[in-house]
């Protein structure tokens, strides 16, 4: 069996130790080198050509976001996961890590007086994403004639007008949403109401950044608001984010359910709570992201008429959310990420108008 080659990036000695000792848990994983700090993993990518790189972000000499573009300048294709801890200072810097080009992230476990429970939290967090974005690299590297094909459903044209813009992902999705929201015209007469598997405090850093370069606001969730067109809403991280019917359309009905998918907040929760209140009226766009999250409920939508598109392999970090709705036959298109946002406004608008009668 050939193992997954990793290069662990941490100015911590504890740090690296539990990353190591967490991922040689894994049969098919093999920690190859540990650097302390930027300066040694730039040099070490070339040295050792690991699979996947974790790359810590506050560390001397060099830190990871210097490292990060110092790598990306000769490996634009390596797998990259930051590891970063749950505060505003953190999540802001993976954030920006994840603008420049980075994988994907976890979150430093916040004690690690327990090393059995660090280790644990380490290896639940980076197995999944190392073994995911590997795989992801080794098809790359094949080419294109290894992806899956493309199931598209047949259906008759929808006559329903678009109500609202459902929007679900994951993995690459800071940096996918941070494309496709700017697109969408400044006049969008739907609310856009979005899912994006993050914890607290990173989806308020996300929401501010989002906003400060989309021509529609957008922010937070809030539990009990009203749901107004041409707004977008971020689910709060460890919070589920569903919809009840009101007298002027929606509210917001946030609370901390079970999880779904391994995820809180989940897309599964958002789409299936919008049935009830959009129905057919729903526009669901699945972007990037790994396992299946959104398919549950992607599926009730379009058996009630709602239209789905998706982003495309070739520009998703992880095709694993929107490849199994395209897999499962329920998505109308499958896009590039640069098309998906002008189909998205060209959709909205073309269903405000009636079709002409024959």
């Amino acid at each position: 069996m050939t193992r997954i080659k990793v290069l662990v990036v941490d100015d911590s000695a504890l740090v690296r130790r539990l990353v190591t000792t967490a991922l040689e848990s894994a049969p098919d994983i093999e920690v190859v080198a540990v650097a302390r700090d930027g300066l040694e993993a730039v040099s070490m990518v070339g040295e050792v050509e690991p699979d996947v790189v974790t790359l810590d972000i506050e560390m001397p000499n060099l830190d990871g976001l210097g490292a990060l573009t110092r790598i990306r300048a000769t490996h634009p294709r390596l797998p990259i996961i930051m590891f970063s801890t749950l505060t505003e200072r953190g999540a802001s810097a993976t954030l920006e890590a994840l603008s420049r080009g980075a994988s994907d992230y976890v979150t430093k476990p916040s004690n690690t007086g327990r090393i059995a429970d660090g280790i644990a939290a380490v290896r639940d967090q980076l197995v999944p994403r190392i073994r995911a974005l590997a795989g992801l690299r080794q098809l790359g590297l094949q080419g294109a004639a290894a992806a899956a094909p493309v199931v598209r459903r047949q259906r008759p044209t929808p006559t329903q007008p678009v109500t609202a813009l459902l929007i679900g992902c994951s993995t690459g999705g800071p940096d996918a949403l941070a494309r496709l929201l700017p697109r969408l015209p400044a006049d969008l007469r739907v609310p856009v109401l979005v899912v994006q598997h993050m914890p607290p405090v990173f989806t308020a850093m996300l929401a501010q950044r989002l906003d400060k370069v989309c021509p529609l606001p957008v922010r937070e969730a809030k539990d009990g608001e009203e749901v107004l067109p041409g707004e977008v809403l971020i689910a709060p991280g460890d919070f589920h984010l569903r919809l009840r019917r009101s007298a002027l359309g929606a509210r917001v009905a946030l609370d901390q359910g079970p999880q779904e998918n391994f995820c809180r907040p989940a897309v599964d929760v958002l789409f299936r709570s919008a049935l009830s209140v959009y129905g057919a009226g729903a526009l669901v766009t699945v972007l990037t992201g790994m396992g299946q999250d959104g398919l549950a409920g992607t599926r009730e939508l379009a058996a009630a008429g709602a239209r789905v598109l998706v982003q495309d392999q070739a520009t998703s970090v992880v095709w694993g959310m929107p490849g199994a709705v395209a897999g499962a036959g329920l998505a109308d298109d499958v896009l590039p990420l640069e098309v998906l946002a002008d189909r998205l406004g060209s959709v909205i608008r073309s269903s405000a108008t009636p079709a002409r009668a024959r």
